[in-house]
C-alpha cells in the first residue's frame, strides 16, 4: 500500500527519492533490524562484529556531522559558541573526571541511556515536521501540538519502561518506579499517545491529503515500533528488554543512518547555495568517517597505554559524553524555525538565492589551513586519514579477538593488542583456572583489577578464587590492599573480613564487619557474621540482635529467601535467646523454626527445634508441651534416618521421663533405644551408658524384662502426663 501511494507523491515531497527515504529517512529498515537482534542470529559472533563495523560507517559518522556543521563555518562557530566552545571544554572536563572517580560513570552512563530516546524522538518529530511542511506549509498549530504530544507520551511510556523496578545493570541506576504503577502507566500512556496520534493524522490528512501522508505516517509508526511497542511488550510475562542493548543497539544505528541522509541533503544543498560547482559526496562521507573514528578510539587507546586505564570502560566513557555533547549541539543547531535551515530543508533550488547571500564563507583560521591545496596541509591530512584508519581496522581486530571468549589463542591475541582490557583479562582468567593453571590465572586477574580497581568484579573474582584454594594469605593481602582505594566498600570489608576469620583473627574480622556496616548499612551479611563470632564467644544477648536485624531483613528482601537459608539463623537465635535467659521468645523462634521446616521438608532442623522447644518447656512445667515436642523429634530423627542426632535425643528424652517421675522401664527402654543408635559421638555414648548403668541398678530384675519388650518404646512414643 505504502509503495502505490508512494509512486503518487509529486517529487517535491521527497528527498532522495521514496524508497530511499521511507527505507532510511522514515526507519522502515529498522524493523529487521530489531528482529534480528532480538532472535537467536544476534547470540552469535558474527552479529555483533557486523555490528561493531556498521559503527565505523554510521553512528562514529553521524556525531561527526554535527560537528562538521557547527565548525565549519566561522559564523556558525561563532553563534553557536556556547556550545562549540564552552560546552566542549565541560565534557572534556568530564571526561577526565570521569576517569579518575568511576562512581560518576553510572550517573554519566544512565543520564546517555535515558536521553538517547528523546534524542531519537526529536528527530523523529523534527523529520515529521519536515515531510508535513513540505507536503503543506499551512498546518494549523493545535494539529501539530496534538501530533507531537503523541511523540512526547511515546518517548514517557519508554522512560517508565525503563526506570520501572530494580536495574540488573551495574552501570544503570533506575528510578525504581514499583512494577504495578509502572504497568498501569504505560498501558494509559501508550493508549492516550495513539489516540492524540488518530485525532492528529485524521485532522493532518485534510491540510495535506492522504496522498502525501505517506512519510509522516512512516515515521510515527517507526516511533511506535521503536518505543511503545516494546515498553507495552515488556508488560507481558517473562519479556525484559535490556536498556543498554536497546538504546544503544539497532535504534543507535538506525538513528544515525537517518540522520547521515538527511545531513548529506542538507550539506549538498548548503555546498551548491554557497557557489559550489559540484558537491562531491565521497569526500564528504570520507571526512565523516576519518573524523567519527577521531572522536571515539584514540582517546580508550590513549587512556589504557599511558594510564594503564581498563579499555573498556574508556571507551564506555568517551561514548556516553561525546553523545550527550551530540545530543546538546544537535538540539542547538537542528531547528525548522531557522530560517536558514528551513529554506534548505523545506524550500526548492530556486528560493535559496536570498538565504545563501546572507551566509559567510568564512572558515577557523586554522581550519582554513587544514582544508586547502597546499602540499604541507595535504599531507597531514593523508597521514592523519591513514593513522586514524590504522587505528581503526587495529581496533577492530582487537574487537573480533576479544569476542571469541572460547579461543585461548585469539584472547591472547586481543591481549597483546591492549593489555588492558579487563573483559579479556576476565576471559583469560576464566580459561585458566579451568585449566587448574593457578598462577596465569592469578596473574590475569590481578592485571584486570590494576586495569579496573573501582571495578570489583575482577577484585572478586580473584578472592572467591583463592579463597576456594585455600590461599587465605594471599587473598587477606589483596583484599586489604582493594580497600586502601576503597574503604567504604561494604561489600569489599564483608570479604575481608571472612578472610581474617579464615586466618583465626577473629577480632580484625568483626572489627571489618562492623566498618561494614557502618559503610553500608544494607550488608545483610555482616549482622550473620556479627552474630555468630559473638554467640562464639560468650555474648548471647549481643548476638541475638544481630540474628533479629538479619532475619528481619531477609523477610523484606526482594526475592524471599528460601526456608533453607532462614532455618539454621532462626535455630541460632532461639539458642542465643536460651543462653540470655529469654525462653518465651526463644519458644517461639523454635516455633516458627518447626513451622518453616516442615514446609520445606527438613527434617533435621525441625528435629534440632523441637528438641530443643521440649527442653525449654520441661523447665516451665509444660510436661505434655515438652512431651510431644520430645516425641516428635524423635519421629523426625526415624524418618530421616539420623542415627546421631536419634542417640542424643532418645538419651535426653530417658532423661527427661525420669526428672519427671515417669515410669522407670520407659526411662531405660528410651536409654536402650539410644543406645542402639549410638556410636558416632563418644561423649553422648558415654552418658548413655553411665544413665544405663544407673537405671539397670534401679530397676534390679525388672531390666531384663524391659529389654525383652518390644512394646515400651512405642508406648514411650505415645505417653502422656496425668
Amino acid at each position: 500500500m505504502a509503495s502505490t501511494q508512494a509512486s503518487t507523491v509529486p517529487p517535491r515531497l521527497w528527498i532522495y527519492g521514496p524508497w530511499l527515504d521511507l527505507i532510511v529517512g522514515c526507519g522502515a529498515w529498522s524493523v529487521p533490524l530489531l528482529l534480528i537482534s532480538y532472535s537467536g542470529m544476534a547470540d552469535s559472533l558474527a552479529w555483533p562484529v557486523a555490528f561493531y563495523a556498521l559503527a565505523l560507517f554510521l553512528n562514529y559518522p553521524h556525531y561527526m556531522a554535527t560537528l562538521y556543521r557547527a565548525y565549519r563555518n566561522e559564523s556558525d562557530f561563532r553563534k553557536y559558541r556556547l556550545f562549540t566552545i564552552h560546552l566542549t571544554g565541560l565534557v572534556l572536563l568530564t571526561v577526565i573526571l570521569t576517569h579518575f572517580w568511576y562512581g560518576l560513570l553510572p550517573w554519566v552512563f544512565t543520564l546517555y541511556l535515558t536521553w538517547s530516546p528523546w534524542h531519537y524522538t526529536g528527530q523523529n518529530y523534527g523529520l515529521f515536521m519536515m515531510y508535513a511542511r513540505r507536503a503543506g506549509p499551512s498546518i494549523s498549530s493545535f494539529t501539530k501540538r496534538i501530533l507531537y504530544s503523541a511523540f512526547v507520551l511515546s518517548y514517557v511510556v519508554w522512560f517508565v519502561n525503563l526506570h520501572t523496578g530494580v536495574s540488573d545493570q551495574q552501570l544503570f541506576v533506575s528510578l525504581g518506579i514499583p512494577a504495578a504503577p509502572g504497568l498501569y502507566a504505560r498501558l494509559t500512556l501508550g493508549a492516550v499517545s495513539l489516540g492524540l496520534a488518530v485525532v492528529g493524522f485524521i485532522r493532518l490528512h485534510r491540510e495535506i491529503g492522504w496522498t502525501r501522508m505517506v512519510p509522516p505516517l512512516m515515521l510515527f509508526s517507526t516511533q511506535a515500533i521503536w518505543f511503545l511497542v516494546p515498553a507495552l511488550l515488556s508488560a507481558l510475562p517473562d519479556i525484559r528488554l535490556q536498556q543498554s542493548r536497546y538504546s544503544i543497539g539497532v535504534l543507535a544505528l538506525a538513528h544515525s543512518a537517518q540522520y547521515l541522509w538527511i545531513t548529506s541533503y542538507y550539506a549538498k544543498r548548503e555546498a551548491l547555495t554557497e557557489g559550489a560547482k559540484r558537491w562531491r559526496p565521497l569526500v564528504y562521507f570520507a571526512v565523516l568517517i576519518v573524523g567519527g573514528i577521531a572522536l571515539f578510539i584514540p582517546g580508550p587507546w590513549v587512556a589504557s597505554y599511558f594510564f594503564h586505564y581498563d579499555f573498556t570502560t574508556s571507551f564506555l566513557i568517551f561514548t556516553a559524553l561525546v553523545n550527550l555533547h551530540h545530543f546538546i549541539l544537535d538540539g542547538a543547531i537542528w531547528k525548522l524555525r531557522d530560517g536558514r535551515i528551513a529554506a534548505l530543508l523545506l524550500s526548492s533550488q530556486d528560493r535559496l538565492s536570498t538565504a545563501a547571500s546572507d551566509m559567510s564563507s568564512q572558515v577557523v583560521h586554522g581550519w582554513r589551513w587544514f582544508r586547502s591545496a597546499s602540499p604541507a596541509a595535504r599531507g597531514l591530512r593523508i597521514s592523519v586519514a591513514c593513522l586514524l584508519l590504522g587505528l581503526a581496522a587495529l581496533d577492530q581486530v582487537r574487537y573480533v579477538r576479544a569476542g571469541r571468549s572460547d579461543d585461548e589463542e585469539s584472547l591472547r591475541g586481543a591481549a597483546a593488542l591492549n593489555p588492558y582490557d579487563t573483559p579479556v583479562q576476565m576471559r583469560l582468567a576464566r580459561k585458566a583456572a579451568d585449566e587448574g593453571n593457578t598462577d596465569s590465572a592469578v596473574a590475569a586477574w590481578k592485571v584486570a583489577i590494576a586495569a579496573s580497581p573501582a571495578d570489583p568484579n575482577p577484585r572478586n573474582a580473584l578472592l572467591a578464587y583463592l579463597a576456594k584454594s585455600n590461599r587465605f594469605n594471599e587473598a587477606y593481602t589483596i583484599a586489604q590492599q582493594s580497600l586502601a582505594t576503597s574503604p567504604r566498600d561494604g561489600a569489599l570489608l564483608v570479604d575481608t573480613g571472612l578472610l581474617a576469620a579464615q586466618l583465626g583473627l577473629s577480632q580484625d574480622a568483626a572489627t571489618y564487619w562492623q566498618q561494614a556496616l557502618a559503610a553500608d548499612p544494607s550488608q545483610t551479611r555482616a549482622h550473620l557474621y556479627l552474630g555468630d563470632h559473638l554467640d562464639r564467644h560468650g555474648h548471647p544477648e549481643e548476638a541475638a540482635p544481630h540474628y533479629m536485624i538479619y532475619l528481619e531483613k531477609l523477610a523484606h528482601a526482594q526475592p524471599q529467601p528460601s526456608p533453607e537459608a532462614v532455618l539454621p539463623v532462626l535455630v541460632k537465635l532461639a539458642q542465643c535467646q536460651v543462653n540470655a535467659g529469654r525462653g518465651d521468645q526463644a519458644l517461639k523462634a523454635y516455633d516458627l523454626a518447626q513451622t518453616l521446616a516442615a514446609r520445606v521438608g527438613d527434617k533435621k532442623i525441625e528435629s534440632l527445634a523441637a528438641i530443643n522447644a521440649a527442653g525449654l518447656k520441661s523447665k516451665t512445667e509444660d510436661v505434655n508441651g515438652a512431651l510431644r515436642a520430645y516425641q516428635r523429634a524423635l519421629t523426625l530423627d526415624e524418618q530421616a534416618d539420623d542415627r546421631t542426632s536419634a542417640a542424643a535425643d532418645w538419651y535426653r528424652y530417658a532423661i527427661f521421663l525420669r526428672s519427671k517421675n515417669f515410669p522407670s522401664e520407659f526411662a531405660y527402654a528410651s536409654i536402650i533405644k539410644a543406645a542402639s543408635a549410638g556410636g558416632q559421638d563418644p561423649s553422648v555414648d558415654g552418658a548413655i551408658a553411665t544413665a544405663r548403668r544407673e537405671l539397670e541398678r534401679a530397676l534390679g530384675s525388672k531390666a531384663a524384662e524391659v529389654r525383652r519388650d518390644d512394646q515400651l518404646v512405642q508406648a514411650a512414643l505415645e505417653l502422656r502426663a496425668k
